[in-house]
């Protein structure tokens, strides 16, 4: 229950963040746009409520397997899922070649878990245990709605940012008053991302440990994930999604690390390490 409320405050103030960010856009634009940005951004935070799920799925070119069609994946799923008692969520499999995993869903009984084909293709199956049941914990913690909502939202103000320099700049505005516009976007799109607690990595990666039943699959995926995504890109996919990864694909400017999701690798691992696993 506490998760559950803890939870439910950050997506409140993730929305309202995103309306005063369009607010703040709109007003700069002229007194105007104040009217239009207000409804936008609540029109925004209504399709990022209800659909940010289909929309990251359908951006990852997801398709859906079955116990029919989904092999060893879809039971792998069905028996951690059990482990961790939670609803069946739906499986998704990417044609991505750079192997990661991502969750998402706005409740546990609204969920999905997707894997790259790159994922399913390199790991062995004890490191595919440990990503599954990472996921899994994710949906578990209700840390997937505001994940999904961040990255959609992110997406929209890095658009909108793009947007405003454009027309701004067309229009013959005032160049400082469009450059802060576009600065405000694009800064607020990193810090929206960034926002979301690293913490929660650490906590899902703990969990997905105990449902795992051992921390050494989750712990050997993680080390795999790391070196392939230094040499396989991410392509293909909106880059204000990346924040709902496993391991965030690889960027190697400072400045995609000052604003990285996901704390080191290495960190994770060590503390993997002081995780106990009570066989009681």
């Amino acid at each position: 229950m506490g998760r559950d409320l803890f939870n439910f405050g950050k997506t409140a103030i993730l929305m309202g963040a995103m309306m005063g960010l369009f607010v703040a856009v709109g007003g700069m634009f002229g007194e105007g746009f104040l009217i239009p940005a207000l409804l936008f951004g609540g029109g925004m935070n209504l399709v990022a409520f209800f659909f940010s799920d289909t929309i990251a799925i359908r951006s990852m070119r997801g398709r859906e397997v079955t116990a029919e069609n989904g092999g060893d994946l879809y039971a792998m799923v069905d028996r951690l899922r059990r482990r961790a008692d939670l609803p069946m969520p739906r499986v998704y499999l990417t044609p991505h070649s750079a192997p990661n995993a991502f969750a998402t869903g706005r409740s546990p009984k609204r969920s999905a878990v997707a894997m790259t084909q790159g994922a399913v293709d390199l790991m062995q199956p004890h490191e595919l245990e440990g990503v599954i049941a990472h996921e899994l914990a994710h949906i578990k913690h209700r840390d997937t709605l505001i994940s999904t909502m961040a990255g959609v939202m992110a997406g929209v103000l890095a658009f909108l940012a793009q947007w405003g320099l454009f027309f701004g700049g067309a229009r013959g505005r005032n160049p400082l008053a469009t450059i802060v516009v576009v600065i405000l976007g694009a800064v607020g799109a990193a810090v929206l991302k960034a926002a979301i607690s690293r913490s929660r990595e650490f906590a899902a990666d703990a969990e997905g440990a105990r449902i795992a039943g051992s921390p050494t699959g989750l712990m050997s995926a993680l080390a795999t994930l790391e070196n392939a995504n230094r040499r396989i890109p991410m392509r293909g996919t909106n880059s204000a999604l990346h924040n709902m990864f496993i391991i965030e694909p690889f960027g190697g400017d400072t400045l995609s690390k000052l604003f990285a999701t996901h704390p080191p690798t290495e960190k994770r691992l060590a503390a993997l390490r002081n995780v106990r696993i009570d066989t009681a």
